[in-house]
């Protein structure tokens, strides 16, 4: 498995013997791309199955085939955890996406707020961006990145079991607040550069389930604060314990 320095997400099936077929995209990534040829070798995920070992048994210019050796990885799944987020800038929106994925969380929610600068994104790149991360940083699951909704639509239809992490910028310099919460289903809602407004502080005041928290003595820009958030979050009640 030396030689296996290239990870790719299929949505195939993985299991010794199988075979696997390459998109156009995937044969002109490895054959074009990277010069791959017959007989190398590629670990693959598919969000189900772990990590597998695969050969390259046919490669053309716009298909190719491979077939699967031996697993390599178990399916290791990311906690239970939602991130929230405003979209912002596309050049950070992607970074937000890729840490998020990165980090584990297990779904990565772009939602429409009151003060958002942005409230258009492209789902289908994002999600390419959360596999593309998956792939590099050697997970075997790749998030959902869902379909932009509105803020007051997400928390009105919000799951009773799921507890809610509001990083609340006006909480600047305070404890950030988790010592006593209790490990579980859990999301983290990031805010807009603009703040939230007046209607979902109170909408989130008037959940059972939020839990407001502070990310240090500094008010963070948008995509730091989803890191910081995510790093708080994973050493108190995350897989990073």
């Amino acid at each position: 498995m030396a030689d296996a320095k290239i990870r790719l997400c299929v949505k195939h099936d993985l299991a010794a013997g199988n075979s696997v077929p390459l998109d156009r995209d995937q044969a002109n990534y490895l054959f074009n791309v990277m010069r791959l040829g017959v007989g190398a070798h590629i670990l693959l995920i598919n969000s189900r199955d772990g990590e597998f070992l695969a050969e390259v048994v046919d490669a053309g210019k716009r298909r190719g085939l491979l077939t699967v050796l031996s697993q390599t990885k178990p399916l290791q799944m990311p906690p239970d955890l939602w991130l929230l987020f405003a979209p912002i800038k596309k050049a950070r929106t992607d970074f937000i996406v890729e840490k998020a994925a990165e980090m584990g969380a297990a779904r990565i929610c772009p939602v429409k707020t009151d003060y958002a600068n942005s409230d258009r994104i492209r789902q289908d790149k994002l999600q390419a961006h959360a596999m593309e991360a998956a792939e590099q940083c050697g997970g075997t699951y790749v998030p959902e990145v869902a379909e932009i909704t509105k803020l007051q639509t997400v928390l009105d239809d919000w799951p009773s079991d799921r507890s809610l992490m509001f990083c609340d910028e006006a909480l600047a310099g305070e404890a950030h607040g988790l010592a006593k919460a209790k490990p579980g289903k859990w999301a983290i809602l990031i805010g807009p550069e603009g703040g939230f407004s007046d209607a979902e502080r109170e909408a989130l005041s008037r959940m059972a389930q939020s839990l407001p928290i502070s990310l240090g003595p500094r008010i963070l820009r948008a995509d730091t604060a989803a890191v910081a958030a995510l790093t708080v979050w994973q050493q108190a009640l995350g897989d990073w314990v």
